[in-house]
């Protein structure tokens, strides 16, 4: 696992790269790559690489080259099926020097261009540079589990790097805020691809590549692979566990292969069990398994990782943090580079610090609950689904909405009985009603937010453009593999896996998530949705086929998942803190919110009047990015 970065001349093929500034845009990322780092100039370009060896730790440096010294490579990632590739790169006539999965990319670029990536099997981000073509080619794994910023600066260099704060160490990247993305951010928690928060800085899309030259410049991004949802295709046969069984062991099998220790995440639920337990059956020694557990029991479920661990005798190793542990409050803004407002960041990273003690690569779960439809949002939207599907959105606008404004407002109670929530959603589409369940900040609160200068410069742009531009790219009429393709779309990557390569890299740790194997999915999208949710029962197929390896206990009960008390922190520790920000010149000087609507959430959350935790972390986590990244990258430039 590395971090990549590099300029590209678009205008000019004898412009001269400035060495220092590529040098130190590669060391704002030293983290993802602490044992060495590479760079490489030569008129009109510039690559840099820093290391995290894993495999063919003697040989693999970068920037990497081809045989003729044309094609040169910098590369984040890991390629599982490199072997089968080299074989057949060999009978081609291609000739290696290393044994790394890196130099199996050069040679197929060179054997079949642009669609080299259809035959990669991992999860990367990298650049190309060809010299004969005088092109750059940038490419980003299947579900973007793998990170790549860019962009293109007026001077004529497009820039790009693994984390947005290799772009901000360019002095000429403007740091204007792309307003569309404050929206976004408010309702998603994050900013999802392609956009960044600032505007003209791009994330490439999971699954897309980008090829640029000097005669044409002005290239976007293509497409080469996408989830294809088609549940009406197959018939489910008789041995449907044992083909999910030999999917996932093999998914597991190809990301065991390494030169350093290797071990698994294990939190006891159903997705972490299920991967320690086939890594248990895949080799003979003790899997290296580790876990977090917490102070308070109403967090902790270290009893059923140990329930997992002792099954399969791992090497267990497990740490107990406090559930007060929130000193890290001021390290996620310099983490996430952008506004990032999932709080289980926190443990998160902890989990990742927990686990280089141990290993250098580890496995994890990620993936289970969008791959198999394990969230219980899917429940609650198919089961308001059943009704909007027996009335025309004319009469649900009118009777539903008609309720869901007259009927008492009911945060506190469990959801089955906020009927509000449930009027209100029933009177919306399919699409806005996935929305408000995932919504941070609801429409109405996001319009009470802003400030009337912001409101202006959005011109109307919704949040819902979002799922409604992908929602036209997927080819099903099923709504549960609708809403699984939105959740591939933005949380999976714009969230979960944003969460875990940052985490992971600050330690310089490597994840490999096996549930997100690219033909995993395309083996489990094509299975019918009645067998994914089943009644009430998320993840029903894949629970049932891995009874034979993890008990009820772990398979059938509900996952607590990494949450952090919020709200008792607000009303407690972080009272004063939480105030002092939000109330803050930087924030009511930002020109994006209404004061007096900042002040009445703070009021009504301390008082203990409404729960407002989750709205008011998303303005912490705002003015954490405005304090620590603005200000910081700014101050930067000018002094460049």
């Amino acid at each position: 696992m590395c971090g990549i970065a590099g300029i590209f001349n678009v205008k000019e093929p004898a412009a001269v790269i400035n060495e220092a500034l590529l040098h130190q845009m590669n060391e704002t990322q030293f983290h993802r790559g602490p044992d060495e780092g590479g760079i490489h100039i030569e008129p009109g370009i510039g690559l840099a690489h820093r290391r995290l060896s894993i495999i063919d730790i003697s040989t693999g440096q970068q920037p990497l080259f081809s045989e003729d010294g044309n094609v040169a490579i910098v590369f984040n990632g890991e390629i599982y099926n490199f072997q089968a590739l080299r074989e057949e790169l060999i009978t081609k006539g291609y000739h290696f020097k290393t044994h790394s999965d890196t130099e199996t990319i050069v040679y197929a670029w060179m054997a079949w261009g642009p669609d080299c990536v259809k035959h990669l099997r991992g999860m990367f981000a990298f650049a190309i540079w060809d010299r004969r073509q005088q092109s750059l080619f940038l490419a980003r794994d299947r579900l973007g589990i793998k990170p790549l910023f860019y962009s293109t600066l007026a001077n004529g260099e497009l820039i790009f790097g693994s984390e947005l704060k290799v772009l901000l160490a360019h002095a000429k990247l403007p740091r204007t805020i792309y307003t569309p993305a404050i929206e976004d951010y408010f309702t998603f928690g994050y900013v999802p691809e392609p956009s960044t928060i600032f505007e003209g800085v791009y994330k490439l899309p999971p699954g897309h590549t980008l090829l640029i030259s000097r005669d044409k410049p002005n290239a976007t991004p293509v497409q080469y692979w996408d989830v294809s949802f088609d549940p009406s295709a197959i018939v489910l046969p008789d041995d449907v566990n044992e083909q999910l069984i030999t999917q996932l062991k093999e998914a597991v099998g190809v990301r065991m292969v390494a030169e350093v220790p290797l071990g698994a995440f294990l939190s006891g639920g159903v997705d972490s069990s299920a991967v320690v337990a086939m890594m248990a059956e895949l080799q003979s020694d003790p899997v290296h398994t580790c876990s977090i557990a917490f102070n308070e029991a109403d967090y902790d479920e270290s009893t059923f990782a140990k329930e997992v661990a002792n099954r399969y005798k791992t090497d267990h190793f497990e740490k107990t943090l406090a559930v007060d542990d929130f000193e890290l409050l001021d390290l996620l803004a310099t983490l996430y580079d952008e506004p990032y407002a999932d709080s289980s960041a926190m443990p998160t990273y902890r989990v990742c610090q927990l686990a280089k003690e141990k290993v250098t690569v580890v496995l994890s779960g990620d993936g289970g609950d969008e791959v198999f439809a394990g969230y219980r949002r899917y429940r609650w939207h198919m089961n308001e689904e059943k009704v909007r599907s027996r009335f025309p959105l004319g009469f649900r606008k009118h009777i539903f909405g008609l309720l869901g404004e007259l009927y008492p407002k009911a945060d506190w109670a469990p959801r089955v009985l906020r009927a509000k929530t449930t009027f209100q959603s029933l009177a919306r589409t399919p699409l806005e009603a996935y929305l408000h369940s995932v919504s941070l900040l609801n429409h109405q609160q996001r319009k009470e937010l802003y400030s009337s200068n912001l409101k202006r410069e959005l011109q109307g742009y919704h949040s819902l453009e979002v799922f409604q531009r992908h929602a036209a790219n997927c080819q099903t009429d099923d709504m549960l593999s609708l809403i699984q393709y939105l959740d591939m779309k933005t949380y999976l990557v714009g969230d979960i896996l944003t969460k875990v390569d940052r985490a992971s890299m600050a330690h310089s740790l490597e994840v490999r998530v096996p549930l997100l194997d690219h033909k995993l999915i395309e083996w489990s999208s094509r299975l019918p949705s009645s067998v994914k949710l089943k009644g009430q029962e998320g993840k029903y197929i894949l629970k049932k086929s891995l009874e034979p390896y993890l008990s009820d206990n772990i398979l059938y009960r509900d996952k607590k998942g990494f949450a952090v008390p919020l709200t008792k922190w607000f009303r407690g520790p972080l009272k004063d803190k939480l105030k002092n920000a939000l109330l803050s010149e930087r924030m009511l000087d930002s020109g994006y919110f209404d004061a007096d609507y900042l002040t009445r959430l703070v009021s009504q959350h301390q008082s203990g009047l409404r729960d407002h935790s989750a709205a008011l972390w998303s303005l912490l986590m705002f003015e954490a990015f405005l304090r620590q990244v603005v200000d910081e990258s700014s101050t930067v430039a000018r002094v460049a």
